[in-house]
């Protein structure tokens, strides 16, 4: 739901649906951050993020950011949990914090050929790669769950947002689809983990949401 809507449902201004959206969010991605991948795990690359008017075009994009996004897998090859995170580049540092943070020792990776991907050998996970080769998602079935996923992140925040700052606010709105991700086999009590989780999320002022925790 995005601030507009929320705004709408409450009967508030937005400037305050805006910060209660926000302060949410930010309650989602810190329970999200508890969380790593383990297991079977598939990894893509991606950019997110429109273009600003009078601003470069696709990737160049000002508001353009990086990300890595991760799905793992069950035994049977149904999806599991999904991570999407904001990082500096597609850089062999960057992909090493980020496997890190994200991961634990031990997993499988599976991925194109981009090199950066090999860093996750790093923190003792293997690494399998695929070259793509221009190939479209559609052709590649062995990556059908991440390029699923990215395609309903892209659906859902277009058809949400009518605009927004991603590259200040990325963390937030990518922790925001993960979390409801991640807890679709109990919708009944998502709204009521999510009250509990904002409780215990510490306060946080209207100037430090603002300030936002720029990772890209």
């Amino acid at each position: 739901m995005s601030s507009l809507a929320l705004k709408r449902q409450l009967g508030v201004s937005y400037p305050t649906a805006w910060l209660i959206h926000h302060k949410l969010m930010q309650a989602m991605a810190n329970r999200e951050e508890r969380y790593v991948l383990d297991g079977r795990i598939q990894v893509d690359d991606a950019y997110l993020g429109g273009e600003r008017a009078g601003g470069k075009a696709g990737r160049g994009s000002e508001n353009k950011v990086p990300i890595v996004a991760a799905v793992s897998l069950t035994e049977d090859d149904h999806p599991l949990r999904v991570r999407l995170t904001p990082v500096s580049g597609f850089t062999l540092k960057a992909i090493s914090a980020w496997a890190k943070d994200c991961l634990a020792p031990g997993c499988t990776v599976f991925s194109d050929a981009l090199a950066c991907f090999g860093a996750v050998t790093k923190i003792g996970c293997s690494h399998h790669f695929t070259v793509i080769a221009g190939r479209k998602p559609k052709e590649t079935p062995e990556f059908r769950w991440i390029n699923t996923i990215l395609g309903n992140l892209k659906t859902s925040l277009s058809g949400c947002y009518h605009t927004f700052n991603f590259r200040k606010y990325a963390v937030r709105y990518l922790a925001a689809f993960s979390y409801q991700f991640n807890r679709r086999f109990d919708l009944c009590s998502l709204h009521e983990r999510l009250l509990i989780a904002a409780a215990s999320t510490t306060p946080q002022s209207l100037h430090s949401i603002r300030m936002a925790d720029v990772r890209c």
